[in-house]
Formats: C-alpha cells, structure tokens, sequence
C-alpha cells in the first residue's frame, strides 16, 4: 500500500514536497492556516492524487505529515493525532525572524518540534535547498551529478522511509545523523545550506563516511 502524505504548509516549500510527491504517485492531503477552499486551484493543478483539508486531517490522513511553516508558528501545529506518524520537519530558525524565545537554548529546531509531537518520529530534511532547486533539480536514481539531500532523526525506520521519499522525488538521501548531531549539520549556518551538490561532496563537506 502506497504511504500517504499530509502536508502542513501550502507556501515554497509544502508546494514543491506535494508537487515532487504527487509527480512519484503518492496520495497526498496539502492543508494551511486558512480555510480547505483556498487551495482549490493548488490542489486542482497536482492531479487527482491531491487533496485539501485542514492541518489536524492532514495529520489524520498522514503516514508521513511534512511540516512546512515559519518555525515560530510551530504551536499552531495540531497538538493530538501523532501516534504512529513520522513528522518531517522541513523548517529553519531565524533569530531575527522567529524571535529568539522559539527556540529551546541549547536545542535544534526539530528537537523542539519532536518535544511538542512526542508521539511522533521527527526526520529533519528538505530545508537545505531552495524551493526552486526542488522545483527544478530532481532526477533519475543513477544520474550523474544527481543532488542530494541531507536528512537527520532518531528513529532508523523513520529515516528509511523518509529516505525512499527523497529518492522517490529525484534527490539522493545523505543520513547526517541524529536530531542533535545531524540537525545542527543542516541549518542555516552549516556549509551545505542552499548549496546544491551530489552525495560524495555533501558526505565530504561534512566528514561522513559513505
């Protein structure tokens, strides 16, 4: 059975997960903050696979729930329905956009968000690359210079599934790591960030072995 996508977040980046997604034949629910019917011409241009709702049914209808808001708004996010879901945490923190009191001092973002879905399994990744290079640079497995995308978390079976995704929407998957190890190594500071460049040299920018 095909994994269902729920998608939290209808902008740049929630637009191009559910375009990449759609395209690879998954079903997928795409919500935002405002009414199901605002999406109507969105959800009518990805095909018959897609549909919108509300953000609590893209967590109900999800296997795989991509969250796609500004960090700061992450408690607007449903707070019930995670159990047995995989959360992918596609934000950024920004100081001098989120403020500095959205963030737990010592925490990365997802390690915030995986304390406030606790019964969900948090992957960091598709927030390295500009939605346009989403857009744009998704290829075949196996073709040269193919791009990759780094991804992060706790839980190894997440991070398979999540994975066959990035490979599923024409990116090569780089596990980085853990949530605190790995999520750190994605951010916006981190020598990767918003720079397209295949598996080998992302694994060498940040010292992982293949």
């Amino acid at each position: 059975m095909s994994l269902h996508i729920g998608v939290i977040g209808a902008g740049q980046i929630g637009g191009a997960v559910a375009t990449l997604l759609t395209a690879a034949g998954y079903p997928v629910l795409l919500s935002n903050s405002r009414a199901p019917e605002t999406l109507r011409a969105q959800v009518e241009a990805l095909g018959p696979l897609a549909r919108a709702g509300s953000p609590a049914e893209a967590v109900e209808f999800g296997d795989v729930v991509f969250v796609a808001i500004p960090f700061a708004r992450y408690q607007s996010l449903p707070r019930s329905g995670w159990q047995g879901r995989i959360l992918v945490d596609t934000t950024n923190y920004f100081p001098g956009r989120d403020g500095r009191g959205t963030a737990a001092e010592g925490a990365t973002s997802s390690e915030v968000l995986a304390a406030f879905a606790r019964e969900a399994k948090v992957v960091k990744t598709f927030n390295t690359l500009n939605y346009r290079y989403l857009h744009e640079e998704g290829r075949p497995a196996g073709t040269p210079g193919r791009l990759a995308l780094p991804l992060a978390g706790d839980h190894v079976d997440a991070k398979a599934t999540v994975a066959g995704l990035i490979d599923a929407a024409g990116f090569d998957p780089v596990d980085t790591g853990s949530l605190a190890k790995g999520g750190p190594r994605q951010q916006p500071e981190s020598p990767i960030f918003n720079r397209p460049m295949t598996a080998e040299r992302l694994r060498a920018m940040l010292g992982i072995s293949s």
